[in-house]
């Protein structure tokens, strides 16, 4: 994480990449044929791998910040409303404009408007993009408009094919669900447009914007848990007019910034425009690629609300801390390498395409490896650190500690999946993820009927992960086969340096951890300071042993 920091810069700063793609090409393959940069050009290929790094790292370190606030949000939460039937309601009516939020907004859309936009920067004019932008507006708003009031007058019906399990034993909590997603559906309209002003900043390199924007949430749902709350007959009430207003604050956040770059939009309906057309032919598979990993959730939802009261939470607060690292790693180096793949592949630049997607595996095994082992072991200690007090007891601890786990074993293929996905939407392939992601499903909901009766509410997380290692497998591999990912020189090395530096990580935190019943008998700052120091030592255990074997930071270069 270290390595991410140190790269860090504003954004704002970085400048278009030279336009000038022959003399570029030509000098990136005398780059792979010498193995040594030509010398007037060196500068410029250390500059385009201290882009890469330092875009990722203004994405990762606003995203943190986005992620701790996220677990602060949580904190209060777990402090205010525990794994009760109020939360699993809330839990469940969040979930359903989240799952069309991925679908609409960072999932389908973004992967197949981003590569047309990033096109239309490099051979066309700025007249022709701003045309694109108006015309993806209007058309994307008017659609989620016309969803979104369906939504709202069909929500209580929407809830019981997510939670059936309540429509017989708990009528009120399916009630109360409804009446939430009644006030959390709007937001699948406002944070839908958020997302497609970020992805034009994106496109321009604006990375900061966008990664700032979800800050916005968290402190709205803030304090609509700790003051807005108390405001409510029923206080879990408070938390759907808090998305609410979010969704309306991160929208009007972004619109300057637009302004600022000539793109703020004019709405335009308009679907016979040629690239709104494109647009929404590659979204027709994307949304189906997409939608695997989210029926994937919805599918632990629906199984979950069989299982007894609090399995939705358990299953919510355990995701969420696996959430953090994959935000912070794998989602900010996917956001970052799409336009930038997106690019390389309009100029017909193979080499540096196959560069930057090797470049963006090895960061994430180099955060996610540490990463995934940190929670496998530190499961209890992190969970009572952040939840347990108020109703959030120490059951609740157990139970979710255990999905916890589940879910950190597949840490490093979720992070994977992010950034191989990138190769093929940036060449405007979204079918091969479809048909992999479909597999990937389908292989999910065996696990999950098949770990479900022994394990409960783990075996769905455990089922999570074993499917998500099968979808990234097969994303390699179709990536390899094709012959757009190629291995860069230095893998075994790497590979032996993480092993080692891992090694040393798992024998600081064995020899310095803790029984459970210990964290629990101890005050916050007693339980906060020790837990602090665990994570200290290992990470400083991990990145010193990684120093030592011999590796060093300009080894991760595009």
């Amino acid at each position: 994480m270290c390595y991410h920091f140190h790269l860090l810069q504003d954004i704002e700063n970085i400048k278009e990449p030279s336009r000038n793609k022959s003399v570029e090409s030509t000098n990136e393959q005398l780059t792979l044929v010498n193995n040594t940069p030509p010398p007037e050009e060196a500068p410029k290929q250390y500059k385009k791998s201290g882009k890469m790094a330092r875009s990722a790292g203004v994405v990762s370190t606003f995203t943190m910040m986005s992620r701790i606030l996220g677990l602060i949000r949580d904190m209060v939460f777990a402090y205010v409303f525990g794994a009760t039937a109020a939360a699993d309601a809330f839990f469940v009516a969040f979930k359903i404009p989240n799952f069309l939020r991925r679908l609409f907004a960072e999932g389908a859309f973004a992967q197949a408007f981003v590569p047309v936009l990033s096109e239309y920067k490099v051979q066309r004019d700025k007249e022709a993009v701003k045309e694109l932008v108006d015309a993806v507006a209007g058309t994307l708003g008017v659609t989620l408009l016309v969803v979104s009031g369906i939504a709202i007058a069909a929500a209580p019906w929407l809830i019981i094919p997510i939670a059936p399990g309540w429509y017989a034993s708990d009528p009120g909590k399916l009630a109360l669900a409804g009446d939430i997603l009644r006030l959390t559906f709007p937001y699948l309209f406002l944070i839908s447009m958020t997302a497609f002003a970020g992805s034009v900043l994106n496109s321009y390199g604006r990375f900061a914007v966008p990664a700032f924007t979800p800050i916005l949430l968290n402190i709205c749902l803030i304090a609509a848990a700790l003051w807005a709350s108390s405001l409510f007959d029923i206080p879990v009430m408070a938390l759907g007019w808090g998305v609410m207003a979010a969704g309306l604050v991160q929208m009007l956040f972004q619109l300057p910034f637009l302004a600022r770059i000539g793109l703020l939009p004019r709405p335009i309906f308009n679907t016979a425009h040629e690239g709104v057309r494109r647009i929404l032919k590659l979204m027709t598979p994307a949304l189906f690629g997409v939608s695997v990993s989210q029926i994937n959730l919805l599918f632990d939802t629906i199984l979950a609300s069989f299982l007894m009261t609090g399995s939705v939470s358990w299953l919510y607060y355990s995701d969420r801390l696996v959430e953090l690292p994959l935000g912070v790693i794998g989602i900010a180096i996917a956001t970052v390498i799409l336009p930038n793949l997106s690019r390389r592949h309009a100029s017909q630049n193979q080499e540096d395409f196959a560069r930057t997607l090797d470049w963006a595996v090895r960061m994430v095994l180099l955060i996610g490896i540490p990463s995934s082992l940190g929670l496998l072991l530190l499961a209890e200690p992190i969970l009572v650190v952040l939840f347990e007090g108020g109703v959030f007891d120490d059951f609740t601890v157990m139970k979710s500690a255990l999905s916890l786990r589940a879910y950190a074993l597949g840490l490093l293929a979720f992070m994977l999946i992010k950034v191989l996905a990138p190769g093929y939407f940036a060449r405007q392939d979204t079918k091969t993820p479809v048909k992999i992601g479909i597999k990937a499903m389908l292989l999910n909901m065996v696990f999950n009927l098949i770990l479900i009766f022994p394990l409960a509410h783990v075996g769905l997380a455990l089922a999570t992960s074993l499917s998500a290692f099968f979808n990234a497998g097969l994303l390699y591999r179709g990536l390899r086969k094709a012959g757009v990912y190629q291995l860069q020189p230095g893998w075994p090395k790497f590979l032996l340096q993480l092993l080692l530096s891992s090694a040393v990580m798992l024998a600081l935190l064995s020899a310095l951890s803790q029984d459970t019943k210990v964290w629990l008998g101890w005050s916050g700052m007693q339980r906060t300071g020790y837990l602090t120091m665990l994570i200290g030592v290992a990470a400083g255990g991990y990145f010193s042993a990684l120093w030592l074997t011999g590796f060093r930071r300009h080894e991760l270069k595009v």
